[in-house]
């Protein structure tokens, strides 16, 4: 499956009566919501010796995907453009894969 096929295929499940602006607010509430829940199994296993919910955290990531889906469509945007964007950024940033020190050296405008 491709990046735009599971947008298309998420946004059957995106409420109708929502205008574009809700339908980002929305997408960008949710991003933050399912990736505190990711972070919060996290810091359990990390902090609270809990055992790594691995599924549950799948789920959260797979809620993270929807939302980002979301978003794109609210921003009239494929899903793929914008991975494919971030690849481009990644790279110019990195072209010869992580580096610390580019890292700790990186211009604020480079975020």
């Amino acid at each position: 499956m491709t990046g735009n096929e599971y947008q298309k295929l998420a946004m059957a499940t995106l409420n109708p009566s929502l205008e574009k602006k809700d339908i980002l607010i929305n997408g960008v509430m949710g991003l933050c919501g399912e990736a505190g829940e990711a972070i919060d199994i996290v810091k359990k296993w990390l902090a609270q010796g809990h055992e790594l919910e691995r599924e549950k955290l799948l789920k959260e990531l797979g809620d993270v995907a929807w939302y980002l889906a979301e978003t794109a469509t609210a921003l009239e945007t494929p899903l793929e453009d914008i991975l494919q964007a971030n690849l481009e950024k990644l790279k110019r940033r990195y072209p010869e894969g992580f580096d610390v020190q580019k890292s700790l050296t990186r211009e604020e405008g480079d975020r």
